[in-house]
């Protein structure tokens, strides 16, 4: 049974930094792609970065490029999300997500995360 569990969001002020991490278990994904999704309240779902298990090559949304950085450790089965320079409109509930044929495209995605909350204050 595949699972992934989303951990160390919180409240941060502006500017602030955060990691977040997701564990996988169940399999692992050295064929895949694994991204981080966020969700504000009202809104929809939308793409903020990803990571090709295998060679670690990553896209991001153009949003995030330059303060956000994707990265994974094979060996632990980890992908994390180091967020730094974050704005109040980051605030979101973040999802990790993994087996996808189209990075950016939520619904191709197989398997979620229950989300981790990430609050930037003013």
């Amino acid at each position: 049974q595949v699972q992934l569990a989303e951990s160390g969001g919180g409240l941060v002020q502006a500017g602030g930094s955060l990691r977040l991490s997701c564990a996988a278990s169940g399999r692992t994904f050295s064929n895949s792609i694994m991204g981080w999704f966020r969700q504000a309240p009202e809104k929809e779902r939308e793409f903020v970065a990803a990571i090709k298990w295998i060679d670690g090559t990553t896209s991001y949304e153009d949003s995030v490029k330059g303060r956000f950085t994707i990265s994974r450790d094979n060996a632990k089965n980890m992908l994390y999300l180091q967020m730094n320079s974050l704005k109040p409109e980051d605030t979101a509930a973040y999802f990790c997500a993994a087996e996808t044929s189209y990075y950016a495209d939520a619904a191709s995605y197989a398997y979620w995360g229950h989300g981790t909350q990430v609050t930037v204050s003013s």
